[in-house]
């Protein structure tokens, strides 16, 4: 129990030992000036000395720290192992999600390769892939759709037709000088162009997170959000993968509604169906799904997983090479892929305005799902990440590459799943990943020129199963938490039937309405005592707990701020049962009653008060002395709560029933100090737990009962 004496708080009456009281004395602060605070930062901050510098420079570049300390012996076969598995499946996931991002799949090859390194130098998780992510490169092929219609290139036409009609269009059309500049460049040329700098800019304000150290951010990017915008996205990667499949020739759908206009515009064209396509395709889904299913079967059976996806990507190009499926057939295939890397080149600075918001968005995503995965498997193998320094890797294996012909890279959880079942201790295993990506860069990517386009939507489409499967996860969802499956579904059907982009912004906003919708209509309980014990349970849940006559208490289940204060006042006056105001109310009509009788009598009977009636009204009611408050799940208390609670205490003190607070954090202790709810006397009372503000209010009660007794006799 406490109370505010002359700004500190003090114990109150310590000769007087009420039952109920602990005396306690709060030690005092030390209050350091702020511009001393500022100065002793800014000197820790500037300061440069050799050892400074190297801890800066082993924090910035992680591999310095752990290579030195590496153990061939325990470590190199794992890492060789996890690292050519992971390359083997990474060939023609990175040449199918090429396509997945408006890109020619020379340029998934490169971006592979070029996060695989720059992850082994920076990154501190010992298991992640970073590398090629679905959800991104559906995010980073939209953005690259708008901008190729915006600069005027035809998406109807295949490749090889865009450079002969480019001259046509430009002849009969005036274009202004920036359209110009960026028909000198083809369809493939521009679209690299503004998917890395995507990338750039994504790359960009992951850095600055990491500089500012924001990477709290992620945790308002709930597990239910994060996998509703998942199983969206994926429905949305599916729906774009689909005119593959068939061999049609469709525009991709920008924009609104995407996702519908692109299966309107498939049944439009559904006539035009490339029969070859289809049966490869069909063929491809009969081979991956039982395989994939029996490598999930099997898999703690399996030293390593079955690389079915190679096997069929090999299978079928030979079938296409052999076969002339082109020639005969006109199915479309991947067409030449060059050996050897491009020079570098800067990003398109003049696109930064079109594509500025779209790369916040895909940075925020890429880097909570790395750090997302990057804490589950250090938690789970028992080392340390640093949220920061993830932040730091991932903004530069976008940044860097970027300038070689990249597209967005993230933590890729299929991939980061097969490193560590099959035997991944460190980040070397990326190392040998990247080896194997540079054969195929060098030597066999020319090899893949007869491969089908609908063999690489297959895959794509194979490897969606996980996220889709989330829908048979929905019951039990829904019995667990209601509102996170609501989140999930809000934010999956926004994803998939809106835009992807957009699916995510409703998806938080909604996040944050669910949130306060919350503390809008908190928990609200009355609570009875466990028998033989001092422990206090919610009396709607459980079943034969004591009640004590005369004393209620209340607990409220959520901070007590502007949004909910009106509801804390509601339903403390219901639960309780004594409503202050309609007591005063009765006041108030109980001395017009006797003003009436007075002039009609023309007497003034001195033995009637009007507070006596009052009581005689309030004792007929309810016999309770005591409402006690419990605020363990109060969190914090702003102003208005604060005055919220003023209002309370003076509403029931006018009749005369204490109000005592029990088990408040030191924020909400603070909060009542410095916001002068302790400077009310006796009236203010703060416990340390329920049992002592109960046998408080007894004994207060039992004192008052003794004195009215005695002044009776």
């Amino acid at each position: 129990m406490k109370t505010e004496d002359n700004g500190n708080i003090t114990a109150i009456h310590r000769s007087s030992r009420r039952p109920g009281t602990i005396y306690l004395e709060e030690k005092e602060k030390k209050t350091i000036p702020l511009q001393t605070r500022f100065t002793e930062k800014i000197r820790k901050t500037c300061s440069c000395s050799s050892k400074k510098a190297k801890d800066t420079l082993l924090s910035f570049l992680p591999v310095l720290q752990w290579l030195p300390k590496y153990k061939p012996k325990e470590y190199l076969l794992g890492d060789a192992m996890s690292g050519l598995i992971v390359a083997i499946l990474l060939v023609p996931q990175s040449i199918a999600y090429s396509l997945l991002a408006g890109q020619e799949p020379i340029y998934g090859l490169y971006t592979s390769f070029f996060a695989c390194i720059i992850y082994f130098l920076m990154g501190t998780s010992k298991h992640i892939h970073v590398g090629i992510f679905g959800v991104l490169c559906l995010m980073v092929g939209e953005i690259v759709d708008r901008e190729l219609q915006a600069a005027g290139y035809d998406k109807l036409d295949d490749q090889r037709s865009q450079l002969s009609s480019m001259a046509g269009l430009i002849a009969n059309e005036t274009l202004d000088a920036n359209q110009t500049s960026k028909m000198t460049c083809d369809r493939s040329c521009y679209a690299i162009t503004v998917g890395a700098t995507v990338t750039f800019m994504a790359g960009v304000y992951q850095v600055a997170m990491g500089v500012l150290q924001v990477g709290f951010v992620s945790v308002y990017l709930s597990d239910a959000l994060l996998s509703g915008f998942a199983t969206g996205a994926s429905f949305t990667i599916l729906t774009s993968q689909v005119k593959y499949l068939l061999g049609l020739s469709i525009p991709r759908a920008n924009g609104i509604g995407s996702s519908i206009c692109t299966w309107i515009y498939i049944f439009q064209n559904i006539h035009k169906t490339n029969i070859c396509d289809l049966v490869t395709s069909i063929i491809c889904l009969l081979v991956l799904v039982p395989a994939k299913e029996l490598n999930e079967c099997f898999k703690s059976k399996l030293k390593a997983p079955i690389p079915i996806e190679l096997f069929v990507v090999v299978g079928a190009t030979l079938a296409s090479h052999f076969g002339h499926l082109k020639e005969k057939y006109g199915s479309s295939i991947a067409g030449e892929i060059p050996t050897g890397f491009l020079m570098p080149k800067p990003p398109e600075w003049g696109l930064i305005p079109n594509i500025a918001l779209g790369a916040l968005s895909i940075a925020i995503i890429g880097f909570a799902i790395t750090v997302s995965l990057s804490e589950m498997f250090a938690k789970k193998h028992g080392y340390e990440v640093k949220a920061n320094q993830e932040m730091y890797a991932i903004g530069f294996c976008n940044i860097i590459p970027s300038f070689f012909y990249c597209f967005t890279t993230s933590a890729a959880l299929a991939k980061t799943l097969v490193k560590e079942s099959t035997g991944c201790k460190t980040q070397v295993s990326g190392i040998i990943t990247s080896l194997v990506l540079l054969l195929v860069l060098l030597v066999i990517a020319p090899l893949f020129y007869s491969l089908q386009k609908c063999v690489l939507g297959v895959i794509t489409i194979v490897n969606l199963r996980g996220a889709l499967r989330k829908f048979l996860d929905l019951p039990k969802m829904w019995k667990v938490n209601k509102v996170d499956t609501s989140i999930w579904l809000v934010t999956m059907f926004s994803s998939a039937l809106v835009s992807t982009e957009l699916g995510l912004l409703i998806g938080i906003v909604f996040s944050m309405l669910c949130v306060i919708v919350r503390s809008q209509k908190p928990g609200v309980t009355l609570l009875g005592r466990v028998e033989a014990s001092d422990v206090y349970e919610s009396m709607t849940v459980y079943k034969d707990l004591n009640t004590t006559k005369g004393v209620k208490v209340f607990r409220f289940e959520a901070p007590l701020y502007y949004v909910n204060k009106q509801c804390f006042k509601s339903t403390l006056y219901k639960y309780v049962g004594v409503d202050p105001v309609l007591v005063a109310l009765a006041e108030k009509k109980a001395a017009k009653k006797k003003e009436k009788w007075q002039k009609k009598e023309g007497t003034a009977d001195s033995s009637l008060t009007t507070m006596e009636v009052v009581q005689r009204l309030y004792q007929e009611q309810m016999p309770l002395h005591s409402v006690i408050i419990d605020c363990s799940a109060i969190q914090f208390i702003d102003t208005a709560g604060l005055n919220t609670l003023k209002e309370v205490l003076k509403d029931y003190d006018d009749i005369g029933v204490r109000v005592l607070l029990a088990q408040c954090s030191s924020c909400v202790r603070n909060s009542l100090r410095n916001g002068d709810y302790l400077k009310r006397e006796e009236g203010t009372m703060v416990f340390h737990s329920i049992h002592q503000a109960v046998q408080f209010a007894l004994y207060e009660q039992e004192q008052k009962d003794a004195f009215v007794n005695g002044s009776a006799v």
